[in-house]
């Protein structure tokens, strides 16, 4: 995605989007980070709009960056984040050099600008969190709380690590779990173990459907922070249809741009417990490979 005329029409697609929820979209803010990731985005990459309901704003997340990259290091040389002697600047050269690496992503705000990297691991080779927690950099949590990934069929299926910048924070992606620990006592004890709240219904109803976790860690605390349950919708005209979803999710899921057939349109709903209580968000796939087109379908075996 190298050409002016293609990000052109990125930005006017992203700006659109912002539109939609209400939110300012400062090319000032947003073209930078295109130019610096453009050359490395191929014509196919994955492309995607994430809105939550804790947060007024936009995220966009670019993936498919090749694995021999440092999107970290892009940003840092293109003055889209200021440099850090927290552990958090070095996490991803340390993963790069330790593990087997599919593709890269970023995210960023239409407002606040660059926020996070996003690190996959083959979907045939799935890491341990023991391995993990073994990276000079890594949050000493991961490993602290090895006994709870373990319990709930957890520990040996990390697919993506998201790094969060600004927050100092770190996201770990479980691809796929034990039915029985996506039951409602299950969900509860889990919860309860952090002292997040108590679930409402809703989110009990989408753990069940959830195809893959995610957990959020600092190096502030021993404790899991924020727990997520991640839903693949597979259309997104039938959302409302599926749960309960908050207009401001609704509206974004039904007009949101994309550039691929409406009929394949694609997301990812998901719940997630905080202190704070819970709050819900959804990914929309803006562009999708057709590799990922047939693995998000219903009839797919993902």
């Amino acid at each position: 995605m190298t050409g002016t005329g293609e990000l052109e029409g990125l930005y006017s697609d992203i700006a659109q989007a912002a539109e939609l929820l209400d939110v300012p979209c400062s090319r000032e803010k947003v073209w930078p980070i295109l130019t610096a990731y453009a050359d490395d985005l191929p014509p196919q990459a994955q492309i995607a709009f994430r809105v939550a309901t804790n947060a007024a704003g936009l995220d966009c997340r670019f993936a498919s960056l090749p694995p021999d990259i440092d999107p970290y290091a892009i940003a840092l040389s293109n003055g889209l984040t200021e440099e850090t002697d927290h552990p958090v600047g070095t996490l991803l050269s340390d993963i790069q050099e330790r593990f087997p690496l599919d593709y890269h992503g970023i995210d960023f705000g239409v407002v606040g600008g660059f926020k996070k990297t996003w690190t996959f691991f083959p979907l045939t080779n799935l890491q341990k969190v023991a391995e993990l927690a073994k990276v000079p950099s890594m949050p000493r949590s991961l490993g602290e709380n090895l006994d709870f990934y373990t319990r709930f069929g957890l520990d040996d299926k990390v697919s993506l690590i998201g790094i969060d910048y600004p927050s100092k924070t770190l996201n770990t992606y479980f691809l796929g779990s034990p039915a029985e620990s996506r039951q409602p006592e299950a969900v509860r004890s889990m919860l309860s173990e952090f002292g997040l709240p108590e679930p409402s219904e809703q989110m009990l109803k989408l753990a069940q459907q959830a195809t893959g976790y995610y957990t959020t860690l600092s190096w502030e605390s021993s404790k899991i922070e924020r727990i997520t349950f991640a839903v693949v919708v597979p259309d997104l005209e039938a959302l409302p249809d599926r749960v309960d979803v908050d207009p401001k999710i609704e509206k974004f899921a039904r007009n949101g741009p994309y550039t691929y057939a409406p009929a394949e349109r694609k997301g990812i709903y998901g719940v997630t417990s905080s202190p704070r209580g819970e709050y819900y968000k959804l990914q929309a796939w803006y562009q999708l490979t057709p590799h990922m087109l047939k693995m998000l379908s219903p009839d797919s075996s993902q």
